[in-house]
């Protein structure tokens, strides 16, 4: 296995549509860069929840934040929170001249793993940093950093990249031969997810406060 792709386990192999489902390394990161939020499952008291949040990657290490309070880091301690983490882009409806060939084009990853506790200051400080960059990039040099009391109020949950797969669709349907002369249109309708508006200021927000660059040129990924 080259060092651009993950390695496949048991959990990242499916059982169907192989063909679809890739280890590399840079797609992954990808997908996971431009995905504005991710989804987080666990288990709590014999039952799952799976809970949406913002998250960053900084090199091979997947960061989460949330309350203290929260299920999933009161749960997290000294062993860490076994955790799945999905990221989905939906790019278009498949439209197909059968029911059963519908179908859409999208990319996914999975990640699965143990969670930790970020307990290590300067690592908090960092990880909480690229998050706010990861909502705006160049947002924390905008903002007042957190202080003594809102970091007690906050957890970070840093998980290693390591199993890892890459799913995705892509391209027109995939009609039966003889269906090709069905009179039904047939193609793909793109979807953009994420696309931004004009930006619309706090009523609080003093005058003469333009839009700053790193608000109206945001882009992700």
């Amino acid at each position: 296995m080259s060092t651009d792709s993950y390695a496949a386990t048991s959990r990242t192999t499916p059982s169907r549509a192989r063909e679809r489902v890739s280890y590399d390394r840079e797609a992954v990161h990808a997908a996971l860069d431009e995905a504005v939020l991710c989804h987080v499952a666990f288990v709590v008291d014999g039952a799952p929840v799976v809970l949406p949040q913002l998250h960053v990657r900084v090199g091979e290490t997947l960061y989460l934040h949330g309350s203290t309070g929260a299920r999933a880091m009161r749960r997290s301690g000294d062993d860490g929170l076994d955790v799945c983490v999905t990221v989905t882009h939906l790019d278009g409806l498949v439209l197909a001249r059968s029911a059963f060939h519908h179908s859409a084009n999208y990319r996914c990853v999975v990640v699965h793993g143990r969670a930790r506790l970020v307990t290590d200051p300067a690592e908090q400080e960092a990880a909480l940093r690229h998050l706010v960059d990861a909502v705006a990039p160049g947002r924390s040099d905008h903002v007042r950093g957190p202080d003594r009391r809102e970091l007690a109020a906050t957890a970070v949950l840093g998980l290693d990249l390591t199993e890892v797969s890459y799913k995705s669709r892509s391209g027109p349907p995939v009609d039966e031969a003889e269906d090709l002369d069905l009179p039904w249109w047939a193609g793909v309708l793109p979807l953009r997810n994420a696309v931004p508006q004009a930006p619309v200021p706090a009523p609080d927000l003093g005058p003469g406060r333009g839009v700053p660059e790193h608000v109206a040129g945001w882009s992700r990924g």
